[in-house]
């Protein structure tokens, strides 16, 4: 692979490894480097509280004394139970300078869902973010946790329970092998999996993704993408801060605190998912509200297939364009994204960021012809350490030379662009026909009444049937038979679901992907 790779189309280009090379050895290192540069310019900011760039450092050397008095370790690991907030992230930076593991977790998972993580992981402590999250509290009265000490900085309160018999795991010394984050995701199966993220496979897409968007000290980032998730920790977190960049945190998404902050807060960066997107725009013409921000310089979808219906009503009414990208936890996130500098018309997730390699292998393990559909497999700095206890799990993923079997389907344009099919195991095939359940979603999500839908296979003797689950707007008055008859039109008759079930609201995740394992529950 060439050291320096040119995006296409104007796109900055990057020395690759000395992109590598100027990396900090550890994610924790980030906010005194910025704080060196200027300390009282703005890093974090919450509705009623903002900490400078040297607060942060102060902030996280405290904490991190803190998390030492009650016996954190190198190896440890540091859970924190939090929804996106200034002591959420000033624990994961004090945990990573004690070389612990931070295990983020979303407050909002269930008891049952939190304590099965918390039981595999086994952290010496767990934090909670009391005062900025309701259900952290919650956790936190279950757990019988203590408050901590308050420290010199407001970061909001906290408390933590403890784990004396927590075991350590080893510790790198290189920051390509000693472990971040462990983030747990749940995938196609429902049955979590922790991912082990290095301190490099962060620092990587951090300084990757912010490069390639330009994001700078100007910049306001809204940050209300989970940070428990991997996008909202990699690419919107740490990547907004190494740039230098401001993060507005929002806890989660609230359509008119995300109008109220584009129009007031100088904000000039927001990603999101597509459910996120489609939800705002139905806000908006609900009530009638005019849209206003002046300062955004691009807007961003990821996590989820984006349709083209959405992006074209998304790009009218922002007044941007739409960027769309490509990544899973495995991969730190980041493996594709369109560039600032070429916005596409098509929902493309864009070329393979600089550093990247990636293949589409077909199922006999040898790689596809252009423009066919195949596995989508990806090698490169950002691909994770492995599956946390799980060696068989890390073996069957990542191969022996260090390709990562993402298990989405994708094809590849002549110019290196690539469009996901949706994931292998979603694939469904009725009557010998390959149906890929994002297609007849794009279809419905076309629909003017239809928010978002979601498609799945449904076993029949001998074959699979396409059902359809989806969202309407308020007021909305289309019937199954409505939405039936729209798919007739333009889908191919094995393509058309079987079945199409109206939902109040489709199960999904604190980033509003939606759980498709839940859907296939119901049927």
């Amino acid at each position: 692979m060439n050291p320096v790779q040119h995006p296409p189309d104007g796109a900055p280009a990057i020395d690759v490894p000395a992109l590598l090379a100027a990396l900090p050895e550890r994610i924790a290192d980030i906010p005194r480097l910025i704080a060196a540069r200027d300390p009282q310019h703005a890093a974090l900011i919450e509705d009623d509280r903002r900490l400078t760039r040297a607060q942060l450092v102060e902030a996280v050397d405290a904490v991190a004394a803190l998390l030492a008095e009650q016996g954190v370790r190198a190896g440890d690991r540091v859970m924190i139970v939090a929804e996106n907030s200034v002591v959420q992230i000033v624990l994961l930076f004090a945990a990573a300078k004690l070389d612990a593991w931070a295990l983020v977790s979303n407050a909002r998972l269930s008891a049952a869902e939190l304590d099965a993580i918390r039981a595999h992981a086994q952290p010496r402590v767990v934090a909670y973010a009391v005062e900025a999250s309701p259900d952290a509290r919650q956790h936190a009265e279950r757990h019988g946790a203590h408050p901590a000490r308050r420290i010199a900085v407001d970061i909001g309160g906290w408390s933590y329970a403890l784990d004396d018999k927590a075991q350590v795991e080893p510790v790198e010394i290189a920051s390509d092998r000693q472990c971040a984050a462990l983030i747990y995701t749940t995938g196609t199966t429902g049955s979590p999996k922790g991912v082990m993220l290095s301190h490099r496979n962060l620092l990587f897409i951090a300084a990757m993704s912010s490069t390639l968007r330009r994001v700078n000290a100007d910049d306001v980032v809204y940050a209300v993408l989970p940070i428990s998730h991997v996008y909202g920790l990699a690419s919107v977190c740490l990547g907004s801060l190494y740039a230098g960049a401001t993060l507005r945190l929002a806890p989660r998404f609230a359509p008119d605190a995300v109008r109220r902050a584009l129009a007031e807060e100088r904000v000039s960066i927001f990603q999101g998912v597509p459910a996120m997107h489609a939800k705002l725009l139905e806000y908006l013409q609900a009530r009638g509200l005019p849209w206003s921000a002046p300062r955004l310089r691009f807007a961003y979808s990821g996590g989820s297939p984006l349709d083209a219906a959405l992006k074209s009503r998304v790009e009218s009414v922002y007044g941007v364009a739409l960027h769309n990208g490509y990544g899973m936890t495995e991969s730190s996130p980041t493996v594709s994204q369109t560039m600032l500098e070429a916005p596409r018309t098509d929902c493309s997730v864009g070329q393979a960021i600089p550093g990247i390699e990636v293949r589409i292998v077909g199922l006999d393990g040898v790689d596809v012809a252009q423009g066919e559909v195949g596995e989508l497999w990806v090698r490169g700095p950002n691909v994770m350490l492995g599956y946390y206890r799980s060696p068989q799990q890390t073996q069957a993923a990542v191969t022996a030379d260090g390709w990562l079997k993402t298990g989405d389907l994708a094809r590849q344009d002549a110019d290196g662009a690539m469009h996901i099919a949706g994931r292998s195991k979603e694939l469904i095939i009725r009557s010998g026909f390959n149906v890929y359940p994002a297609e007849v979603e794009h279809v419905l999500n076309a629909h003017p009444d239809v928010v978002q839908s979601a498609v799945i296979g449904r076993a029949v003797e001998g074959n699979e049937e396409v059902v359809a689950f989806v969202e309407l707007t308020g007021g909305a008055r289309a019937t199954p038979a409505d939405l039936a008859a729209w798919c007739e039109a333009r889908l191919a008759p094995y393509k058309r679901p079987a079945e199409i079930k109206v939902l109040a609201a489709l199960p999904a995740a604190s980033t509003g992907k939606i759980l498709k394992h839940r859907l296939r529950d119901l049927v």
